[in-house]
Order: structure tokens, then C-alpha cells, then sequence
């Protein structure tokens, strides 16, 4: 099986900050990756609906980490479960687990990728053109090559290596529109 994605809002970061929110559909399974900073909720809520879902519908959000710009619109969505890198919560429930190799879905899973922030975590996607990044160790295709709030860099190098040696045909940064990895400058 292998899941569909679609991005729902590009990102950016100059002088307003929004991240990238993206839809995974997995067979009947709905994830929202980063449902943070928009301008305004309808640059969610608008294009999910277009796609012929509604907010109940997703069962799962993802947070690459646990910055505001992408984490403040997580109750739209109600029913979700929500995962970081060393949880699963839903409702009053919270279930310690690593987020390294940890199955959101059959074709979905979470990849420990430090160096932003010390949690960071990448989603990894099958999809029928092949794997997809969802993370941040890129804010967008232009860069900035050294993040500028990285906690470490040196990691964050390491854990972008670790990443394009899964050979993504895709990768959805932070804040911006997806790029392939052939157009990373290494």
C-alpha cells in the first residue's frame, strides 16, 4: 500500500512565519503533518475540505517539533491522535514510546532527525512515486544551509545525511514548497 500527499498550506519564514502543513492519506487513514502558524485557519480547514475531508476525519497529526509555528492549530483537529518524538497522545492518554521507526500508519512512519531542536523528527511516507520527507532539517529549498536556531548544527548535518541516504524523491521542508533532493546543495 502506499499513501497519497498533499501539501495544504506552503510555508514561509521572512518577516510573517507559517509552516507547511501537508495531508497524508493512507488508504481511509487521514494524518495532518504540522498544523501550525497560518494566517488564518481557513488555509487548513479550506483545501482538506476540498479534498473531501473534514477535521473529524484525521486520524492522526504529526509535530516535527514543539515550536508554535508548527504545532499552534493541532485542535482543529479533535479526534486525532498526536505523536512527537516520545509520545502518543489522545484524550487524557499518554503512551511513551520512541518515535524512532514508530508506524503511524502502514505507509507512514517517524524518524528521529535532531538538530533544529534536540526532538525533532522527520515523517517518511510511501507514496507511489517513491519516499517522501516531511521535516524540518530544511526550512526551505533556499536554504538557509546552516540553520540559524539550530541547537546543533553538527547533528542536524548528520541527521540530513541519514535522511538522503533513504534516497527521498521528495522532501517537504519547514517552511516552504517540496523540492527534490537532487536540488539540496551538499
Amino acid at each position: 500500500m502506499t499513501a497519497e500527499l498533499d501539501v495544504l498550506s506552503v510555508g514561509y519564514a521572512d518577516e510573517r512565519v507559517a509552516s507547511t502543513v501537508v495531508l497524508i492519506r493512507d488508504g481511509s487513514h487521514a494524518v495532518v503533518v504540522d498544523p501550525g502558524m497560518v494566517s488564518h485557519r481557513g488555509k487548513i480547514l479550506d483545501p482538506l475540505e476540498a479534498l473531501g475531508l473534514q477535521a473529524s476525519d484525521v486520524r492522526d497529526v504529526v509535530f516535527s517539533h514543539h515550536h508554535p509555528d508548527h504545532t499552534l492549530n493541532a485542535a482543529l483537529f479533535e479526534r486525532a491522535r498526536f505523536h512527537d518524538f516520545w509520545a502518543v497522545y489522545e484524550g487524557d492518554t499518554w503512551t511513551d514510546r520512541p518515535a524512532d521507526g514508530f508506524e503511524v500508519s502502514p505507509s507512514v512512519r517517524l524518524m528521529a532527525t535532531p538538530g533544529h531542536t534536540a526532538q525533532d523528527i522527520t515523517t517518511l511516507v510511501d507514496t507511489a512515486e517513491g519516499l517522501v520527507a516531511c521535516t524540518h532539517l530544511w526550512w526551505s529549498e533556499d536554504g538557509p544551509d546552516e540553520d540559524p536556531l539550530a541547537e546543533d548544527q553538527a547533528t542536524l548535518e548528520r541527521s540530513r545525511a541519514a535522511l538522503l541516504a533513504l534516497e527521498p524523491v521528495l522532501i517537504v521542508p519547514g517552511h516552504g514548497t517540496p523540492f527534490r533532493p537532487d536540488q539540496v546543495r551538499r
